[in-house]
């Protein structure tokens, strides 16, 4: 089952935040704590939303994070997806697919034309299901992060142009 993410998912999702980041070889980048995500996803004007995956016995399997995105090309938003994770022990029992699934109906339901997301290129596990589902690579586009020291010194408080 899949399901929109409630106050009482945040432990479950900052954990399992945790876990995608060690897979991911980076878990001392994963800093952000159950306050910072209860705010971003409930607080007054939450800009980031969160689906939760569920197995037959009601226990939270998997997540997917997304925020909204804009395209001045078409003219409207899209939907980018910032993580998405199913437990080891769950990968293989269609929860992951379904978790893209709710996020595509929500793009076709509002007129969103975009859905986009990040993946490691030594991560092929992922690269083959996304592939199996019909999402195609954005070869020609090279991703940018401007972060830590590199951002503050290039936009540091107080400066104007």
């Amino acid at each position: 089952m899949i399901r929109s993410a409630t106050p009482a998912d945040v432990p479950a999702i900052h954990q399992m935040i945790r876990e995608l980041a060690d897979y991911e070889k980076a878990l001392d980048e994963a800093r952000a704590t159950e306050e910072q995500l209860h705010l971003a996803l409930f607080g007054p004007e939450p800009k980031v939303f969160a689906h939760m995956a569920e197995d037959d016995g009601g226990e939270v399997v998997g997540f997917a994070l997304w925020f909204l995105s804009f395209s001045t090309w078409t003219g409207t938003h899209g939907v980018y997806l910032e993580d998405l994770y199913v437990r080891p022990q769950h990968r293989g029992g269609g929860h992951g697919k379904a978790l893209l699934a709710e996020l595509a109906r929500i793009c076709v339901e509002r007129g969103y034309e975009r859905f986009e997301w990040s993946v490691l290129d030594w991560n092929e596990p992922s690269i083959n299901f996304y592939r199996s589902i019909g999402a195609v690579p954005c070869d020609e586009w090279i991703r940018y992060r401007l972060s830590g020291d590199a951002l503050e010194r290039f936009g540091p408080v107080g400066a104007s142009n």
